[in-house]
């Protein structure tokens, strides 16, 4: 085995998390007006606490939603994720919902909507987005596996595999690298899963059961050495959890929704906001970009950066960091090479990943980037790519 020169760590956390909730809310809330308009400008915060949700922000649209319809989404959400019963202190069919969404400013909007000419950014700010060839979804390793880790642990429990499982849960990973950048091991994973009354007093059956049927059909058990330290649910029983355990809001998990922390991060957050706020669209064109330069073999990894300001369609600065692993490109520069493949203002991003017709409560609950079938995790520029490493 390789010596381990660093250790890096990641987490995910499940839908059920109450920062999660929040996201699933906002991107429900968003989908039902795009659904009807695909030209609605929507930015819908929420907040969720004991047996309380509130969505507020801004909308301007022509589709026909209620606020009675808009409670109803939010309930079913509640209930969707998991929340449907009174004894989680968080019921959908009987918590207190608060609508408080109203129209957009119009000093913001006339930046955006500009008639025939091009649709100006919907804010300023950076913008990044990264590729590896680590993994398969050219994820980076950490994240990958955390999020596998949560999404299988919310199968087991919607299947009734594991049935005293509750919705909360998160996870976290510790992977060792060589000095190569090669996965030598993994150095901890920890695993926290809300639960029912039953298991409270006893946590070794279901940390038997987590081992079985999450670790070992999740973690390549090659990584898994003697060193390997496993933490679940350390605390103890975790009964109390979601929205009761924790108050939660829209946009709290950006670090999960991206890369895990493995790459550098803008500050913006996603769910709740259409496709002409660029902080959240930019973010999906940067890791399209980042993807196909990985996939095409101009690079090993690959970062990029993207700046905006508001109101102005072009990009303020574009900034491409093969952190050394790129290819021979002759006289090209990677800025040049992105420039003249990528579509980079805000209608040339939505038309390029069809971002008004793209369903996004999906990305709050699985991920953002490293999911199959997301436009942006496609790799169709890559023979055009090829074409300019040197021979």
């Amino acid at each position: 085995m390789s010596e381990v020169y660093r250790t890096f760590t990641s987490e995910s956390v499940t839908q059920g998390h109450p920062d999660k909730v929040a996201d699933i809310i906002s991107d429900a809330i968003l989908d039902a007006y795009m659904a009807q308009d695909k030209n609605s400008h929507v930015a819908c915060e929420t907040c969720v606490t004991t047996d309380f949700c509130m969505v507020f922000g801004e909308i301007t649209s022509d589709a026909d939603i209620t606020d009675e319809d808009i409670k109803k989404i939010i309930r079913d959400t509640i209930i969707e994720i998991g929340y449907d019963k009174p004894d989680l202190e968080f019921d959908g069919h009987t918590c207190e919902v608060h609508n408080r969404l109203h129209a957009q400013s119009q000093d913001i909007n006339q930046g955006v909507d500009r008639g025939d000419e091009e649709t100006g950014a919907g804010d300023q700010g950076m913008m990044f987005g990264y590729a590896t060839n680590e993994t398969e979804s050219l994820m980076p390793f950490p994240i990958d596996l955390a999020r596998k880790l949560t999404n299988k642990l919310t199968e087991l429990r919607e299947s009734g595999e594991i049935p005293y499982l509750r919705p909360d849960g998160k996870a976290q990973v510790s992977v060792n690298y060589d000095k190569e950048g090669n996965v030598v091991s993994l150095d901890a994973v920890v695993l926290s899963t809300q639960h029912d009354e039953t298991m409270s007093d006893n946590q070794e059956q279901l940390k038997e059961d987590i081992r079985e049927k999450l670790f070992k059909a999740v973690i390549p058990q090659e990584l898994m050495t003697e060193n390997t330290k496993e933490h679940i649910n350390p605390t103890g029983k975790f009964e109390i959890g979601g929205p009761h355990g924790d108050a939660g809001l829209t946009g709290r998990k950006i670090i999960v929704d991206t890369y895990g922390g493995y790459a550098r991060h803008g500050g913006g957050a996603f769910s709740g906001k259409d496709c002409t706020k660029v902080d959240r669209s930019a973010c999906y064109m940067a890791r399209y970009i980042a993807k196909n330069i990985v996939a095409s073999g101009l690079a090993e990894k690959c970062e990029i950066q993207l700046s905006y300001a508001i109101g102005v369609a072009e990009p303020t600065s574009v900034m491409v960091d093969t952190f050394g692993t790129g290819a021979d490109i002759g006289d090209k520069t990677m800025q040049e090479i992105v420039r003249e493949n990528f579509k980079l203002t805000p209608d040339g991003i939505i038309e390029t990943l069809h971002l008004r017709d793209t369903q996004y409560k999906q990305t709050a609950k699985y991920g953002h980037f490293g999911i199959e079938g997301l436009p942006w995790e496609e790799t169709d520029k890559v023979e055009d790519l090829k074409k300019y490493i040197k021979e």
